[in-house]
């Protein structure tokens, strides 16, 4: 078992960090700030950020730097802040280049299903953190976790981000977490994803961060593992899902007021 697997299994923790990568100076910004903001809370710190958004409303939305910069611009942060990395692949193809910069390598929600890009990633290595597609319930989850099993890799994260409750909109039901649980592994509670409107406004997803703190301490209350938020310097101005985003400024209070501890 790797160090970082073994601290995630016995420690509540945290994942966050810009939906995706928009310049160099917003992520070592954010990076640095959770950090300091984790360490003072003693919670074990996950920065996450995406080099590519492929799965965005519209063809015109922006994407992110791509592979190659995404990874070196990750590299960056992970050699000056000495932080452990997570980012999503949408390809099989990324699994490899990801590892040698990755720590936890992300399965996007839609892509839960996808057998050649969970065996791919589970050939790394690396801990896989699989989120829980939203037409799926907590025990379908099973099913991807064999797929990444059969690679030979148990260190497997699972995480709940809500499910589809009509058109635009999606709802938390929190058996979720406890019966995904009871698959073996431990569970994040993705609260900011969880309170995204897929396509809300047309060409773009809306959202609703007003109700990220109940989510969190419903979570915690609940006895989720870890907590995973996107967080921006600016949401108003992040180039993807702005409406989600927690303000850097008012990260420490969110986590102090749901009562996470390490």
């Amino acid at each position: 078992m790797s160090k970082l697997f073994d601290i995630l299994k016995k420690n509540k923790f945290i994942i966050a960090g810009p939906c995706v990568i928009e310049s160099e100076a917003i992520i070592m910004q954010t990076a640095g700030e959770l950090k300091k903001i984790c360490a003072s809370l003693n919670l074990p710190f996950i920065f996450k950020a995406s080099f590519d958004k492929a799965n965005r409303t519209s063809v015109d939305s922006f994407r992110g730097p791509g592979l190659e910069k995404g990874l070196a611009l990750l590299e960056k942060v992970k050699n000056k802040f000495s932080i452990p990395i997570l980012t999503d692949i949408h390809e099989p193809h990324q699994a490899e280049p990801v590892s040698e910069v990755a720590d936890i390598i992300q399965i996007p929600a839609f892509l839960c299903r996808q057998t050649d890009l969970l065996v791919a990633a589970g050939k790394t290595k690396k801990i896989i953190n699989i989120k829980k597609a939203q037409f799926l319930s907590g025990n379908d989850m099973a099913n991807p976790v064999k797929k990444v099993l059969s690679t030979g890799n148990k260190e497997i994260l699972l995480t709940e981000r809500g499910n589809m409750f009509g058109y635009n909109n999606l709802v938390v039901d929190f058996r979720n977490i406890i019966d995904m649980q009871n698959l073996g592994f431990p569970v994040v509670m993705d609260v900011t994803h969880s309170l995204q409107k897929p396509g809300g406004h047309g060409n773009k997803s809306g959202g609703n961060r007003e109700y990220a703190p109940h989510i969190a301490k419903a979570a915690v209350a609940v006895g989720a593992d870890g907590l995973f938020f996107e967080v921006h310097p600016d949401p108003a101005k992040a180039k993807s899902d702005a409406e989600n985003q927690i303000p850097l400024s008012a990260f420490k209070k969110l986590l102090i007021d749901c009562g996470i501890s390490g």
